[in-house]
C-alpha cells in the first residue's frame, strides 16, 4: 500500500514536461513585476500583488497582499505560490521570513539602468520566457533610444529629482542616469552610486547651492505638492521656482524599475524641452 501510494504521487511529478516545472502561482510583492509578466505573457500566473503596486491596469483585479513594506504573510500563505518576487531592500525582513516558510523566492534589486534589464532576463528565465525576456530588453532600449533621439536642446537643464520630501531625498541611480541620458544634468550625481533612500537625502539649502533649473518631483507612493515645493523660502529665488519649472512625473511611470519607466522616460523629455527652450 505504501509503494502504491509512492507511485500515485511521484509519476506526475516524474513525468511532467519542462514547461509544467515553471511556477504558475507568482506572488508579486516587487511593484514592477506584475508589468513584466504581463510583457512576457504570463499575467495570468499572477496571483497576488502589493497594494502599492498600478500598473500594468488589470493588476487592480488581483488580490492584495498586504503593503510594500507590510505584506501580510496570512494572505500569500493563502494563495499557495510557487514563487514569489520581491525586492531585496526595503522587503529584505518579509523576504527572509517567507523563505524560512519554505516559498521560492526570486529578490530583485535595482539601483542602475543595467539593473533593471538585468532583472527582466532574471523574471524570464525563472518563468520560463527566456527568450521573451530578451526581446523585451532589446524593445526597451531601442524605445529610449529612439526618444533620446528625439531630444532637441539648445542647452543642459541642470535638474533636481525630487524622490521623497521629508526627509529630502534625491533619486535613485536608474533616476540621474535617464536624466543624463536623455540631455539634462542631475545636480547630484555623487549620489547616483548610493542605492538606498536614507544615503540619498540632501538639504534644501544644499538644492539651493546648485540652483536647478527645473525639479522633477515623484514622491513615492502619492502625488507630489508641487504647491508646497514652491512655498519653500530657500527657494525662492532658484531658477525652476522663478520660472514656473516645477512638475511630476508619477512614481509608477519612473520609480518602479520596469516596462513603465518608458513612459516616464517621455515625461522627462518632455519637461527638459520646456525648460531649455525658455
Amino acid at each position: 500500500m505504501f509503494m502504491a501510494q509512492f507511485t500515485a504521487k511521484a509519476v506526475p511529478t516524474a513525468t511532467a514536461s519542462v514547461g509544467q516545472l515553471y511556477p504558475r502561482r507568482i506572488v508579486c510583492l516587487a511593484a514592477e513585476a506584475p508589468e513584466i509578466l504581463d510583457r512576457l505573457g504570463a499575467f495570468d500566473r499572477v496571483v497576488g500583488v502589493s497594494g502599492f503596486t498600478r500598473r500594468p491596469p488589470g493588476v487592480r483585479m488581483k488580490p492584495k497582499v498586504g503593503g510594500f513594506v507590510t505584506p501580510d504573510f496570512q494572505k500569500i500563505v493563502a494563495l499557495h505560490p510557487d514563487l514569489i518576487i520581491g525586492t531585496s531592500d526595503l522587503q529584505a525582513d518579509a523576504l527572509a521570513a517567507l523563505i524560512r516558510r519554505g516559498f521560492p523566492v526570486l529578490a530583485l534589486n535595482p539601483h542602475r539602468l543595467e539593473d533593471i534589464w538585468r532583472n527582466i532576463l532574471f523574471v524570464g528565465g525563472a518563468v520560463g520566457l527566456q527568450a521573451e525576456a530578451e526581446r523585451l530588453t532589446a524593445s526597451l532600449q531601442e524605445e529610449l533610444r529612439i526618444i533620446r533621439d528625439a531630444v532637441r536642446l539648445q542647452r543642459r537643464p541642470r535638474v533636481f529629482f525630487e524622490e521623497w520630501p521629508d526627509p529630502l531625498i534625491s533619486g535613485i541611480g536608474w533616476v540621474g542616469e535617464l536624466i543624463e541620458f536623455l540631455g539634462g544634468e542631475e545636480i547630484f550625481p555623487e549620489l547616483r552610486e548610493r542605492a538606498l533612500a536614507p544615503e540619498r537625502v540632501v538639504t534644501v539649502e544644499e538644492v539651493a547651492a546648485r540652483r536647478p533649473d527645473v525639479i522633477i518631483a515623484s514622491w513615492c507612493g502619492k502625488q507630489a505638492d508641487l504647491a508646497a515645493i514652491c512655498r519653500r523660502p530657500a527657494w525662492q529665488e532658484l531658477p525652476a521656482v522663478r520660472q514656473g519649472h516645477i512638475y511630476e512625473v508619477r512614481s509608477e511611470c519612473i520609480l518602479q524599475a520596469g516596462p513603465g519607466l518608458i513612459e516616464g522616460a517621455r515625461q522627462i523629455r518632455q519637461i527638459l524641452e520646456r525648460v531649455a527652450g525658455s
